[in-house]
């Protein structure tokens, strides 16, 4: 079993900054295809930016030029730089696996937009 766990969400003015960070209970980080997620209320889970093995990196169009997904294989962890934070970025923020049978869910890390 893998445990997942996301922190660095909090409350933020719109404009505002977060960073995200995802660390994994095993170094199997490196070796996956990872995502960060987000769940608003009333809506369904979202691959907002995925990052592949070797670096690459997609985004959906909502957060393009404004989110940045990064990786430290050295660290086991996965960030997501946020910038320019929209009240519609409001959302609980998980990571996990991208394009894959994704791993038990942790309890993600909520991020509030809100001036």
């Amino acid at each position: 079993q893998v445990q997942l766990v996301e922190s660095g969400g909090g409350l933020v003015q719109p404009g505002g900054s977060l960073r995200l960070s995802c660390t994994a209970s095993r170094t199997i980080l490196s070796i996956n295809d990872m995502c960060w997620y987000r769940q608003a209320p009333g809506q369904e889970r979202e691959c907002v930016a995925g990052i592949s093995i070797d670096g690459r990196a997609e985004y959906v169009d909502s957060v393009k030029g404004r989110f940045t997904i990064s990786r430290d294989n050295a660290k086991n962890t996965v960030y997501l730089q946020m910038n320019s934070l929209k009240p519609e970025d409001t959302a609980v923020y998980y990571c996990n696996t991208w394009r894959a049978r994704p791993w038990d869910w942790g309890q993600g890390t909520q991020v509030t937009v809100s001036s």
